[in-house]
């Protein structure tokens, strides 16, 4: 491999003399040679790959110093700068306007793809770099060969055919790569720099690859001036969240040898403490780089550790690439090679304990512009995509047993978030450690007023447009079972929500919100309508044309599907974390994590009790949480392709959009629960202290 990645770099290297002088333009024997707009593309792809060889020696030298790593930082991220991006062959619109609609996208994604390399190159790992580079000389090999020798463009099927196979040929080793990142602790680079690094000096983020800017300086500095016990606390919280998770559930966390920790840069104190406390457990951590590529995926959503994104609206525009090749045979050749994956890894997943993710928020929300020159998926391949998801869940779990595994999820503010940002991250230290057995006792009282009913019915109040009714299983044994989940501080932190698998039969009407933002993108009058419990229609008022608004639903919240049914309803009961993000302002930019936990919210998708329905659940007062299925995911038992659908995303009502929250029972009966925003229900009064 070392001797390819010779040979690539010198073929590089002299292509970048022969594209860039002058002398070697000129036209013979009346054959045209590579146009400047070719030339131009070629140039900057090769650029990019020699210096990130020219990083790759450096590191392996050990002489790369703190101005080295700024220089790079500064450097290699410049070209999608949002101030950089409309003159970047990464932005559609400049790449389809020069290159023609088809061969655009084709060499637009080319162009995001050699990005990839940067993480790699930091991390010394050879492969990932040369295929690239070897994918970028064939493209070159056709372009230089159609020019010179028939005077023609390339036909854009052999470009795209060359794409096709650096896809597929590469998609074995990269499944394998990321399974083993997962579940095999063996891979120290992040660990390493955790455990070694002065902490207290940022400049060690710089050493991470990653883009880094004020925003993780400035989170790093003020973790470093804690004092160790605030440290503790954070990391505490979090890790012993993870091991009551099992408990709770009744999962044997002996049994389990790794945990998968994925969280935004700066937070390496918290995280190296919570390294340790996993160690106590027995548990020795995997930490793997949050990485987008064609091999991969590519999406909005950073599922590892990561640093700063550049240009969002860069990954949005690039988020469907896949489009341009994607047929049935390389979704079966992607499967087999995950599954292949896991069976080279299979020891190692079995003994793997899930992953403990620490989010942010505050950084300004982003809205994006929906562009017709980026690629997008048809509808063939839509479903094709909903397939691999489902299946990707399905293998995943083969090897991954969800019955055996749980996760925990904390979030925190970053510096974005404005002038007051470490009293907010103070106040949500505080909502995170809130006394979870006060709110245990009060949302025991809504359990017991809930579980005997028949259907939940909810109406907003002033603008808000919904009117809901939840149809909602009925325990046979009011003493010893329970409909809804007391859920607590354990796997989802903050405290503060009961919730419960809906009857899809008889749920009807409109979930609407006025603003709410789902994985990182804002939705303005978000509208779902349910009947018997699947969403039957959708709209919101991001955009001018109605088709565009449905369109940005569909790849977002239904993931492509035709529609999902209503896999979670829920009440938030922390009134603390609403009233905080009241006080400073931030509603709009709380995580889904805190932000359901301030309203009733109702999630689309499967259900929270996804592939692990017959596992028992018990509340803390004993009795067995009866809700686990529904009359999609009982399709597991018969047609398990149609049980899953790989996602889960909350929609929350804030209390001041809320009118009317009742509990209904068979005998016409009605339980008020929440009224104009205000607990009312006899027994969770102390909810509406945090209003005053």
């Amino acid at each position: 491999m070392e001797e390819r990645l010779e040979l690539a770099e010198t073929r590089l290297r002299e292509l970048l003399g022969e594209l860039t002088d002058p002398a070697e333009q000129n036209t013979e024997n009346g054959k045209k040679s590579l146009p400047g707009d070719w030339r131009d593309f070629f140039v900057v792809q090769i650029r990019l790959l020699l210096q990130l060889r020219e990083v790759m020696e450096t590191l392996g030298s050990g002489t790369a110093d703190t101005a080295q790593y700024q220089k790079w930082n500064a450097a290699l991220y410049e070209d999608i700068l949002p101030e950089h991006y409309a003159d970047s062959f990464c932005e559609p619109g400049k790449a389809t306007k020069i290159f023609g609609e088809e061969t655009g996208r084709l060499l637009c994604a080319v162009a995001a793809e050699m990005r990839c390399t940067i993480p790699y190159a930091y991390e010394l790992d050879v492969e990932p770099v040369l295929i690239r580079m070897e994918f970028l000389l064939e493209l070159y090999t056709i372009a230089e060969t159609s020019f010179t020798e028939d005077g023609l463009e390339p036909e854009y099927a052999q470009l795209k055919d060359a794409l096709y196979y650096f896809v597929s040929d590469y998609y074995e080793t990269e499944c394998e790569r990321r399974v083993g990142q997962l579940v095999d602790p063996s891979n120290r680079f992040a660990k390493e720099i955790i455990a070694t690094a002065d902490l207290s000096n940022t400049e060690y983020l710089y050493r991470f690859g990653e883009y880094i800017t004020d925003n993780e300086i400035r989170l790093a500095q003020y973790l470093a001036k804690l004092p160790q016990e605030r440290i503790d606390l954070m990391a505490d919280t979090f890790t012993e969240g993870y091991r009551i998770g099992f408990v709770n559930t009744g999962k044997d966390l002996s049994k389990k040898r790794s945990a998968n920790i994925r969280y935004p840069l700066g937070f390496e104190r918290v995280v190296k403490k919570a390294i340790e406390n996993f160690a106590a457990m027995g548990l020795e951590c995997t930490i793997y780089r949050a990485t987008d590529n064609l091999l991969v995926g590519r999406g909005l959503y950073k599922n590892g550790f990561f640093g700063a994104n550049p240009n969002k609206q860069y990954d949005y525009d690039h988020k469907e690439d896949l489009a341009l090749i994607l047929d049935g045979h390389l979704v079966n050749r992607r499967l087999e090679c995950l599954e292949q994956g896991f069976i080279t890894y299979k020891e190692q997943a079995r003994v793997h304990a899930g992953p403990a993710v620490v989010e942010t928020f505050g950084e300004i929300p982003f809205v994006p512009q929906s562009k017709k020159t980026a690629c997008k998926l048809n509808e063939e391949q839509q479903e094709l995509m909903v397939r691999f998801r489902m299946e990707n869940t399905r293998i995943t779990n083969q090897y991954i047993p969800g019955e055996e595994r749980s996760f925990t999820i904390i979030a925190f503010p970053v510096p974005a978030i404005g002038e007051q940002f470490e009293e907010i991250f103070d106040a949500t230290i505080e909502i995170n450690t809130l006394d979870y057995q006060k709110y245990q006792q009060i949302q025991a009282v809504l359990i017991d007023t809930l579980s005997g009913a028949a259907q939940m019915h909810v109406k907003g109040c002033g603008d808000n447009r919904t009117d809901l009714t939840v149809a909602l299983q009925i325990p046979e044994d009011l003493s010893g079972q329970s409909a809804f989940e007391n859920c607590v501080a354990d796997v989802n932190i903050p405290v503060g929500e009961v919730f419960t698998t809906p009857v899809l039969e008889g749920t009807n009407g409109v979930l609407h919100v006025s603003r709410v933002f789902l994985d990182e993108l804002e939705y303005k009058d978000l509208s779902l309508t349910f009947k018997d419990g699947m969403v039957s229609d959708y709209s919101c008022a991001n955009f001018a044309e109605a088709e565009e608004n449905r369109s940005y639903i569909e790849e977002n919240v239904l993931f492509h599907h035709k529609s999902l049914p209503m896999g979670e309803a829920a009440i938030g009961t922390n009134t603390t974390a609403y009233v905080m993000a009241r006080k400073y302002g931030i509603e709009s930019r709380l995580p889904i994590l805190i932000a359901e936990k301030t309203g009733p919210h109702f999630a689309v998708g499967d259900t929270c009790y996804s592939h692990e329905e017959d596992n028992k659940s018990y509340n803390p007062d004993g009795k067995e949480i009866i809700a686990r299925d529904n009359s999609v995911s009982i399709l597991r038992k018969t047609e398990p392709k149609k049980a899953y659908f790989g996602c889960h995303t909350d929609v929350t009502i804030p209390y001041d959009e809320l009118g009317l929250l009742e509990a209904v029972y068979t005998d016409g009966r009605r339980a008020t629960i929440i009224e104009n925003g205000r607990f009312v229900l006899p027994g969770t009064e102390a909810l509406n202290e945090a209003f005053n």
